[in-house]
């Protein structure tokens, strides 16, 4: 809460700071700043102010002794271009720039994999950070095989893992979101029966790998059953925020009790989503305004930044930051880190519930479903219809008040952020995607139920 002088009443105090910043009517603005916003207006309002370069809050390993940034970066939403083949491509310039700054600002943990941005990630981190000391850095990747988990490919893609990025040792290395598909069953499939775990705990004594663990998505049986198989892990990748730590939905598991199996055995957390994708910044008015009520310099997406790295287990919070903007956004929330009180954890816990009332489909913007062969646009779709959601521009039936109104702002908005030619109206149903969503999202399903919405209004207008 803000500090106030000795005889001014807190609450109005928040009230005029609240006022003075956002205006009468401004305060949707912020839901802007994360995962939504139009790709030519990465954030319309950020909390202002100096970006500190010596403040950043680190975490130590319990058992190495490393100091990791309690703000990791994400390398999973790279800033892209198009090439001169029309096709996407990493815009390295700008992936140089991030990093930099980034690291001059005391970031110093990176992870990536070798499915990220379609299969670019590692290669563009590779080129950034080797313009950097090796020992100024914390590199972590992963062991992706999703598709073809034998023994030959699994080596193939680790070895990748080091061309790419440039290096000799991994510090963090994992084994890429476990608990999907059949469980257990696909565990031992992809790591245990092709002899890829002891392969990688030998790697680990050889020292080209520092750390091992493993990231989790699923099923709750393969979490325990990984936790206690014997193998001493170094550290465990976990999404975790505000909405799932007690509200979970899909196929995820609720947080506290993640944590808490990894707090009981004393090993380190790594933090992913803790903006679920941007959700928890592009949240309806009314949240924004709850939240900015209580703290009106702060953006909403500090609030679930805060949330995250508050626990003393957690090492490093992994954030995408495709923008500038959202990189100084993290660096002040976490430079340094002031943890939520037990009332602000009430206070964010209520608004998990509010946020509940509000029906979106879970995207995270992963991109693990693309690159979809009939070329649709799934996050792209996925995430239009949320932020519509959270606009109030989904309207049930012509009698609605703001009928027209709602039904332009969707339709407009969906031809702007989404190619026709990859619209839902081009799904086939071929549910090649469906596998490899970690929100365990049926994807053809809302294409079609989105695109029969979209025919209605069409119809209706």
């Amino acid at each position: 809460m803000s500090s106030c002088g000795k005889n001014e009443n807190p609450q109005e105090m928040n009230r005029r700071k609240f006022l003075k910043v956002f205006g009468g009517g401004a305060v949707a603005s912020s839901a802007a700043l994360y995962g939504c916003a139009p790709k030519n207006e990465p954030g319309a309002a950020v909390a202002l102010g100096e970006v500190p370069t010596d403040k950043m809050t680190y975490r130590q390993h319990p058992t190495n002794g490393d100091k990791v940034s309690i703000l990791g970066y994400g390398c999973m939403r790279w800033p892209l271009k198009q090439g001169s083949d029309g096709k996407d491509q990493i815009d390295q310039e700008a992936v140089n720039r991030l990093v930099d700054y980034a690291i001059e600002h005391g970031v110093n943990y990176f992870d990536t994999s070798p499915v990220y941005v379609q299969g670019m990630s590692e290669k563009a981190t590779g080129i950034a950070l080797a313009r950097h000391p090796r020992n100024s850095y914390y590199l972590a990747t992963k062991l992706s095989n999703f598709q073809n988990y034998t023994r030959e490919n699994s080596l193939a893609m680790y070895r990748q893992s080091f061309r790419d990025l440039q290096t000799d040792y991994l510090d963090y290395y994992l084994l890429h979101s476990i608990g999907g598909g059949n469980g257990i069953e696909l565990f031992n499939d992809r790591y245990i029966n092709n002899g890829m775990l002891d392969f990688l705990v030998k790697e680990r004594e050889a020292g080209r790998i520092r750390n091992l663990g493993w990231s989790f998505h699923g099923d709750v049986k393969v979490f325990d059953y990984v936790l206690d198989m014997g193998v001493k892990w170094d550290f465990v990748q976990i999404q975790l925020n505000y909405l799932d730590w007690k509200h979970a939905s899909g196929r995820n598991v609720n947080a506290d009790y993640l944590y808490g199996e990894l707090e009981k055995r004393g090993i380190p957390a790594v933090i992913m989503e803790p903006l679920l994708g941007g959700r928890l910044s592009n949240v309806p008015d009314h949240i924004v305004a709850r939240l900015k009520q209580q703290r009106p310099e702060n953006s909403v997406a500090s609030w679930a930044f805060r949330f995250a790295g508050s626990p003393d287990g957690v090492l490093t919070v992994l954030s995408g930051m495709t923008y500038m903007e959202h990189l100084q956004d993290n660096i002040r929330t976490y430079s340094p880190l002031i943890p939520v009180t037990d009332e602000e954890k009430d206070f964010l816990e209520e608004t998990a519930q509010l946020m509940m009332k509000y029906p979106t489909i879970p995207c995270n913007d992963c991109k693990y479903c693309m690159p979809c062969p009939y070329a649709l646009d799934i996050p792209g779709i996925l995430l239009h219809y949320n932020k519509c959601v959270n606009e109030g521009n989904v309207p049930k039936s012509a009698q609605d008040e703001n009928y027209a109104k709602a039904r332009r702002a969707f339709l407009v908005g969906y031809d702007r952020s989404v190619p026709k030619l990859r619209q839902a109206n081009h799904c086939t149903g071929c549910e090649q995607c469906n596998p490899h969503c970690p929100q365990g999202i049926d994807i053809p399903k809302e294409m079609q139920r989105i695109d029969k919405f979209v025919e209605e209004l069409k119809v209706n207008g």
